[in-house]
């Protein structure tokens, strides 16, 4: 009975979803796999698989391109016979989306296995994310980036913290759950403040020890417990400047996968311009400082191998286009020469 009621209750959603938009319905149908785990495992069989090892995708070089392959369920299949893997690590993947067409697409993890033959069997390597998103076409960098958070969530939550056993995931990788205690744990997000300062002529671009040689970017850091977003913007421009916010506008956010899951939270803030002396935090930058119209520019323009001089020092360069924070120069660009 309950089988025909759960047959009887896909139809008529499926009717009724048929009344709505594309995008209603894709996001209904993913919604019902996440929540129906006999559903969810019907469409693995039918589903594209994004490859990764250790957390770093998969990809394959075509000419100058780098592509994203999406292998198809019997081409796992095929792999993983080579490889003499057992069935269950199709069980493992997560869901991540799913095309206009209701194909799901789901990513799957295989740190366990030989890389190397991994490659040589599907001729491309396993990339690191970073690297990866500068690469790829933008309409793949959000699918790796969700991916790549999602299974490293699992990957550190496969104990209860209540009661130490081990948890389940379920097929769809929405949530895991202690059987022992009842507690179900739901992927999290934490969100971060991105902000590109100005004092009206000039903008304020920053740099950490860690960034590559001549990246400069906006100001960034997580929420404090409590903050709001405009406080938690506030209080990073004073910490890590030492200049206080005068007005501040919501920009965009976008999902950025490191250090983990993160929410960048976009904004743009003005500073007064008697008031734009840096004092640099140096224990969180190793270097800030402003940049008038012509430096953005010319800054926007230059590769990160282009950027290095005769005398060993680099040029400033951005983020590049797939980066928030790349969007924010570009906003303020426009507006300093509309």
């Amino acid at each position: 009975m309950a089988a025909v009621y759960q047959a009887l209750h896909r139809r008529v959603s499926s009717l009724a979803c048929r009344l709505h938009s594309t995008y209603v319905r894709k996001m209904r149908y993913l919604n019902q796999l996440k929540e129906d785990d006999s559903l969810c495992r019907q469409a693995q069989t039918s589903g594209t698989f994004y490859l990764f090892h250790n957390l770093s995708p998969f990809l394959q070089k075509v000419g100058k391109k780098y592509l994203v392959p999406q292998l198809s369920a019997a081409e796992m299949r095929q792999v993983l016979e080579k490889l003499q893997e057992a069935k269950q690590w199709m069980e493992k993947s997560v869901l991540i989306g799913c095309s206009d067409e209701h194909r799901p697409r789901f990513a799957l993890d295989l740190g366990a296995l030989d890389k190397s033959v991994i490659e040589a069997e599907l001729q491309g390597s396993f990339t690191d994310l970073r690297k990866a998103l500068f690469v790829v076409d933008r309409k793949d960098s959000p699918l790796l980036a969700s991916a790549q958070s999602l299974l490293r969530w699992h990957k550190s939550h496969q104990y209860c913290s209540k009661t130490g056993q081990p948890t389940e995931k379920n097929p769809a990788g929405s949530k895991r759950v202690c059987h022992a205690s009842g507690v179900t744990y739901y992927p999290q997000v934490s969100p971060v403040v991105i902000t590109l300062v100005s004092d009206g002529s000039r903008c304020l671009l920053a740099r950490q020890p860690s960034f590559p040689p001549g990246m400069f970017t906006a100001l960034s850091g997580f929420c404090d417990m409590g903050e709001n977003v405009e406080e938690a913007v506030r209080r990073e421009v004073a910490e890590e400047v030492g200049l206080e916010v005068e007005s501040l506008r919501y920009s965009a956010s976008q999902h950025w996968p490191f250090p983990s899951s993160s929410l960048m939270i976009a904004c743009h803030a003005l500073v007064g311009a008697q008031r734009a002396e840096i004092s640099l935090d140096t224990l969180e930058l190793e270097e800030a400082r402003w940049f008038g119209l012509e430096e953005i520019v010319e800054g926007l323009k230059r590769e990160p191998s282009s950027s290095k001089q005769d005398d060993g020092s680099f040029l400033p360069w951005f983020p590049p286009k797939q980066a928030i924070a790349h969007q924010l120069i570009r906003e303020w660009l426009q507006q300093q020469t509309a």
